[in-house]
């Protein structure tokens, strides 16, 4: 069930290039929640108010995404992490992150590791994904196909596929997490104009870099994710030092949303570690 967030207002950090919105809530230890691509940082409700009984809990929306302004030049998702971690003088934090939001999670570790202090990926492992499962590579083909012929309802119905995962039809999956999926895919999408330039900025040799992460890494996957995902998440927890994995029954890619009890069982079991 979601968790009722209007006592949590949305604020905003000022940056070198507009606007970034968060919301805060809570007191203790830095705890970041970072979104997947193309949502928001509601996909984190089940977890914000939870988290915030004992952790000073951030969750805010990339560039580009939900409430945050759109980028004007160049820039490094990892950055405006790093950013905001200062801004609000929230450093050393564990940053959380689904898919997008685990690789900017394992960039900021790489590229900030001053303001990390552990890491929980779901589904993703670096910001350089592998994918080589020919399901994956058709979805994300639909979805690249969709995009170039200005077709919004059929992008957003392949990229609800990854909600499901390669295991179940869209239809069988809770109609009111694929609602919640669309709503905010659908906010992001409609930020962008056909066509505009991609200002981000990769961080490189990733993979290569990842074996001198300091910090404790924990991959929290949906054991229904495809196997692409499930597979960068595993090589991450075992290039990393003392990193391992968790898995969350009856989810797929969007685990925290999907199964938050398990979910949140997890992530609790790991941050008593660290």
């Amino acid at each position: 069930m979601s968790v009722d967030l209007a006592s949590v207002p949305i604020r905003s950090l000022q940056t070198v290039d507009g606007l970034l919105a968060y919301r805060e809530a809570g007191s203790g230890p830095p705890l970041v929640f970072l979104h997947g691509g193309f949502l928001d940082h509601r996909m984190w409700e089940e977890q914000i108010l939870v988290f915030a009984a004992r952790h000073r809990v951030i969750a805010f929306d990339a560039r580009g995404h939900g409430g945050s302004d759109n980028a004007t030049g160049p820039f490094r998702p990892a950055d405006d992490v790093a950013a905001l971690l200062r801004g609000l003088e929230a450093d050393p934090a564990v940053l959380v992150g689904v898919s997008m939001g685990g690789a900017t999670a394992v960039d900021c570790a790489l590229e900030h590791p001053d303001l990390v202090r552990a890491v929980v990926v779901s589904g993703v492992g670096t910001s350089e994904p592998v994918f080589e499962d020919p399901w994956a590579l058709d979805v994300l083909s639909a979805e690249g196909r969709a995009l170039a012929a200005g077709d919004a309802a059929g992008w957003v119905e392949a990229f609800q596929r990854f909600v499901a995962g390669p295991h179940r039809d869209p239809a069988d999956v809770d109609a009111n997490l694929m609602r919640r999926v669309r709503e905010m895919a659908l906010g992001t999408l409609g930020k962008h104009a056909p066509g505009e330039a991609d200002h981000r900025v990769p961080v490189t040799a990733t993979w290569e870099r990842a074996p001198g992460i300091a910090v404790p890494v924990c991959a929290i996957n949906g054991a229904l994710d495809a196997p692409d995902h499930l597979a960068m998440a595993g090589r991450l927890a075992k290039l990393v030092p003392g990193g391992h994995t968790a898995t969350v029954p009856a989810a797929a890619h969007y685990p925290n949303m999907e199964n938050p009890a398990r979910f949140n069982a997890e992530l609790t079991s790991f941050l008593e570690t660290v």
